[in-house]
């Protein structure tokens, strides 16, 4: 039976900053220098909008660091339907049937908190029936994590803001809500939901909002006062994680800073922006190949009927068809001297990153450097 959702209040302080994260998906390392990148300390509060865990290399390792953060900082932190699933794994709140709990296994694999937790305990997971020992090993040598996991709410409610993973469909009888419908609650924005407080969601990735450019910064709706943060960390490999940083008194900007792990590289030559362009994103992403070469390849898409050139290692078959991970033929204006994130570098064009949009630049660039850190204003608040 589906649960209520759960629903806590606060106030934040007056002169605290409030730092909101979601969709971390087990990777440590992002969040840890997202953190550095935001100047994270003690005195700020920090908000995880959901999906800690599931399809990282971290999962458990994340929950224990959040963890920790809670033990001395105000860290608030929510489920997302990712957490939610393996709580209810754990809880035996729901029992899977054969073919999900192999689906689950065969394309998470060790990227799966409950993977993580069994080689931690010395448990098998192979089969539903290996639940329940691994349950029980769980609950006996894993009791801080469990009852971590299992006790995370699922909307934080404060006088001017909303937090929840999915969305929820209006700002009155939360507590009223199915708990599942708010943390699995896909393409959000455009059902039409507005509120007088600003919402914060995180779950769909905001470049699946983008019928023409990949884009992975925070989505400001301001009219309707909706925020959405998931800038697809670990699901795509362009994709970075944001921190959105709250405005200190309404009608203040914005701000956030991303992650994303990549290089960079300074832009040598300028090129013209092509906006006409189109993103191909998960579940509009079937491609007949036309012509396939092994960097590249001539594709149309199916949907648009637009033709493009793709990256071959992005092409993978589906069914009776062939799909490709996000492909885009958008170019975004570049000055020279301009320092642009490298997603890929072919002889004759790179996949580039530049504030958080990603496209081909067919200028040169410059010699590789580290992964820089980047901080935004957005809209007021």
């Amino acid at each position: 039976m589906d649960r209520k959702a759960s629903v806590i209040r606060a106030d934040f302080p007056a002169g605290r900053r409030v730092l909101a994260i979601s969709d971390i998906h087990g990777n440590l390392a992002f969040l840890k220098e997202l953190l550095r990148a935001a100047g994270y300390t003690g005195a700020d509060i920090l908000v995880l909008v959901g999906d800690l865990v599931e399809k990282g290399p971290d999962s458990l390792a994340v929950l224990r660091y959040v963890m920790e953060l809670s033990e001395r900082n105000a860290v608030y932190a929510l489920r997302g339907n990712c957490d939610d699933l393996a709580a209810r794994l754990l809880e035996r709140t729901w029992e899977p049937v054969p073919a999900f709990f192999h689906h689950y296994l065969e394309v998470w694999q060790d990227r799966s908190l409950l993977v993580q937790m069994a080689r931690d305990t010395g448990a098998d997971l192979r089969e539903p029936e290996d639940l329940p020992e691994l349950r029980r090993r769980v609950k006996e040598r894993l009791a801080p994590e469990y009852r971590f996991l299992t006790g995370m709410p699922d909307i934080l409610e404060t006088p001017e803001y909303l937090f929840v993973h999915g969305g929820v469909p209006r700002e009155e009888g939360l507590e009223g809500l199915s708990a599942y419908a708010c943390l699995k609650n896909d393409n959000f924005l455009p059902q039409g939901c507005a509120f007088r407080r600003w919402c914060v969601v995180g779950h769909w990735p905001v470049t699946l909002y983008n019928p023409r450019i990949p884009a992975a910064a925070p989505l400001f709706e301001a009219q309707r006062h909706i925020v959405s943060i998931d800038g697809g960390c670990v699901l795509k490999l362009d994709g970075q994680l944001n921190a959105l940083e709250l405005p200190e008194a309404p009608g203040r900007p914005f701000a956030w800073y991303s992650y994303d792990g990549l290089p960079t590289a300074p832009a040598l030559d300028a090129q013209a922006e092509f906006a006409a362009s189109v993103n191909i994103r998960w579940g509009r992403s079937q491609v007949e190949v036309l012509e396939e070469g092994p960097l590249l390849s001539r594709c149309r898409h199916l949907e648009t009927g637009r033709e493009l050139d793709i990256l071959t290692e992005f092409l993978y078959p589906k069914g009776e068809g062939v799909c490709c991970e996000d492909s885009t033929d958008y170019r975004p204006a570049v000055e020279p001297g301009e320092l642009l994130t490298v997603v890929r570098r072919l002889p004759d064009r790179a996949l580039v990153k530049k504030d958080g949009a990603t496209g081909w630049y067919f200028g040169r660039l410059g010699e590789a450097g580290p992964p820089v850190p980047r901080r935004w204003e957005g809209p007021p608040g």
